[in-house]
């Protein structure tokens, strides 16, 4: 049984209902319930219905799937649990979230990143780092306890920056870079994970410095957003060049830094033209939007 399009919004927001997660009969409970909903993934792919180009989350009846992994990932508007079934292969239709999260309706791209992630992570750390035991699932698939040493594994979250870097002479100019290992014409923001002990602000200014060689003015927070590629927070800011002449890549892991009018990025946002954005899903693409607007 699937939930229909219609059926499916009307569950969203879902409530984590963390406190639950110390059952340790929940998940076995949920899984026979009739009422219990669940969503598969695979890796970054999730079930949906409609087509990739409209989509909407495939919730299914939960008691009968069968799947490697299991995890509680909270209630539905009405009541419902509703778990995250990790799988070798989802049933069609499926996507994979980089490419139909911004086209989810928030709640749902929200329940959708939060099951690759924990789905991710449950099929890949099932042994202690610390002494090699293979690990019991603990807090309806949100921990795991090694019997051997005793030690409690959580999903990590690694944070990182992405900043979008205008002109501070000339607003109407965005700086971009094209990495290494992606295709000619690609651009994005620059982006690289904090250090230990670094301060947000510091790998802000470390990571434009060493990828774009510019020094940075003006930085300020927009937003976050989970990014389960592979277990990463995204910090979202915007910040000027103080001397835009300074842009270099840096022939490593940037091939490419560019400055773009207002009307270039307004045409590759609409798909006009030979230069490719990050998709609607990322914080990259508002990031970019943000400044188009002029809402940075």
């Amino acid at each position: 049984m699937s939930v229909s399009d219609t059926g499916a919004q009307a569950l969203f927001p879902l409530r984590r209902a963390a406190e639950e997660r110390q059952d340790p009969a929940l998940v076995d409970t949920l899984r026979v319930d009739e009422t219990t909903l669940a969503l598969a993934v695979a890796g970054d792919l999730v079930s949906i219905s409609g087509s990739a180009e409209d989509p909407r989350l495939r919730l299914v009846a939960a008691a009968g799937l069968t799947a490697s992994e299991w995890a509680f990932l909270g209630r539905t508007v009405d009541g419902r649990g509703v778990l995250a079934a990790v799988t070798e292969a989802v049933a069609e239709p499926f996507a994979r979230l980089r490419e139909i999260g911004g086209l989810l309706p928030e709640a749902e791209s929200d329940a959708a990143t939060t099951a690759v992630a924990l789905g991710v992570w449950l099929r890949e750390q099932g042994y202690c780092p610390f002494c090699g035991t293979r690990t019991e699932l603990r807090q309806a698939g949100w921990a795991r306890h090694c019997p051997h040493c005793g030690r409690e594994h959580f999903p990590r979250t690694d944070p990182a920056i992405i900043v979008a870097v205008h002109d501070a002479d000339d607003p109407d100019r965005l700086l971009l870079g094209s990495n290494a290992a992606w295709p000619a014409g690609r651009y994005s923001c620059f982006a690289g994970f904090a250090e230990a002990g670094e301060s947000l602000e510091d790998a802000v200014a470390r990571e434009v410095a060493e990828e774009a060689g510019v020094e940075l003015v003006g930085v300020r927070y927009r937003g976050s957003q989970a990014w389960p590629y592979p277990r990463s927070l995204m910090l979202g800011f915007h910040a000027a060049a103080r001397i835009a002449d300074a842009a270099r890549p840096d022939g490593d892991e940037i091939v490419e830094v560019r400055w773009f009018t207002r009307e270039e990025i307004g045409d590759a946002l609409e798909g006009r033209g030979e230069v490719v954005l990050p998709g609607s899903a990322s914080i990259s693409w508002r990031l970019i939007r943000d400044w188009y607007e002029e809402r940075a």
